[in-house]
């Protein structure tokens, strides 16, 4: 499982999470992402959307908030997982 580092874009602390799977939806990235290495333990996830613009050096991701993409893009995750269950 890829570890990866994200820095805050204005101050606050670094985190890292462990990549579970990615997809790409309408031509955005999406990122289900934990805090966990173990994945035989229950532990939250999190689903994160690419929002840097075209030639951008580095990604910019940010949580997921909205209530019908959340619950959309999750779904497509299911499928693509079928052994994890992913509860909003």
């Amino acid at each position: 499982m890829e570890k990866i580092e994200f820095r805050p874009v204005e101050g606050g602390e670094t985190a890292w999470f462990f990549v579970l799977e990615e997809t790409r939806v309408n031509g955005i990235s999406y990122l289900l992402v934990t805090e966990s290495e173990d994945e035989e333990e229950d532990a939250e996830v999190y689903i994160l959307k690419d929002t840097s613009k075209d030639g951008e050096t580095d990604a910019i991701y940010e949580f997921v908030e909205d209530d019908n993409e959340l619950e959309a893009v999750s779904k497509i995750f299911a499928e693509l997982l079928e052994d994890v269950d992913i509860e909003l």
